[in-house]
């Protein structure tokens, strides 16, 4: 199967109450632990390349390895710009060949993040692809006591719903009450916010910041409407960990340090499939 939009398969899981994952990749040894999870587990797949290295020389041959390696199954996979941090990338991915993008303007007052987000959803749906959002503003983990207990930077249901009106996105993420990396803190997701916005839009809503919530936070949040997630740092940091116990030994060969990194992707991905309810979910 060639690369996918995703946006047929998040309706699919805004319908059904289950939700997709979004794995952010960097390397081949990421790729191909995603690749041995969702082909065992049947599981429609998003793979990402966040915005910095997306701007990097070998983000258009990564793509196209990516791409490569979809042709192999008969799975949904999407290849998505996590946080493009302009238009002008979002439109160079998309002539990469991703077939997915998010554009990230929420640290941008709302007129500015929608003129923006409406110039993005233009040139993605004009290469067949689709265009995710965000509206407040998901911050960082280590700062988590400072804002994300203090309610700083939620999702206004309102605002949400006037934003999908005027920008026509394909998927909008949230910030209410989750965050990017580790969290300082106990994590506290406010569900009635996001019923509020279920009940007021009608696109599929996503949730960034998945490393640090408990399964049944995650259960919760796609009960209560979220039907895509994004998950990266504990998934790093396994592999860290992975390659730092293969280096202990005296005598190890390079591959069976990098080993290390699918490993932590594959088993990462295996269970998490099984948490969101996506196993199963490619037929």
């Amino acid at each position: 199967m060639t690369l996918v939009s995703i946006k047929n398969e998040l309706i699919k899981a805004r319908q059904a109450g289950y939700a997709v994952p979004l794995y952010d990749v960097f390397d081949m040894q990421g790729i191909e632990g995603v690749m041995d999870a969702l082909v065992a587990k049947r599981a429609p797949t998003i793979l990402a390349i966040y915005s910095p290295f997306a701007e990097k020389p070998f983000a258009r041959a990564m793509a196209a390895y990516i791409r490569c390696r979809a042709e192999d199954t008969d799975v949904p996979i999407s290849l998505m710009l996590d946080h493009g941090s302009s238009v002008e990338l979002c439109e160079r991915m998309l002539d990469y060949g991703f077939s997915d993008v998010m554009y990230d303007g929420s640290s941008l007052p709302i007129e500015e993040n929608i003129a923006n987000t409406l110039k993005v959803v233009a040139a993605a749906h004009a290469h067949g692809a689709a265009a995710e959002a965000e509206l407040g503003h998901v911050g960082q983990g280590d700062d988590y006591d400072s804002y994300g207990g203090q309610r700083v930077g939620f999702t206004d249901p309102e605002s949400a719903e006037y934003f999908v009106k005027q920008t026509g996105v394909d998927f909008l993420a949230l910030a209410f009450g989750n965050a990017h990396g580790f969290y300082k803190g106990e994590p506290h997701l406010d569900l009635d916010l996001l019923a509020a916005v279920r009940q007021r839009v009608s696109v599929p809503l996503v949730m960034h910041g998945g490393t640090g919530i408990s399964d049944d936070q995650f259960r919760a949040a796609i009960a209560g409407g979220i039907s895509k997630i994004n998950f990266a740092t504990a998934i790093m940091n396994g592999a860290v960990e992975n390659m730092r116990q293969a280096t202990r030994s005296d005598k190890v060969a390079l591959f069976e340090v990098t080993e290390g990194i699918r490993v932590s992707y594959r088993e990462w991905c295996s269970r998490l499939y099984d948490v969101f309810g996506t196993t199963g979910k490619a037929g």
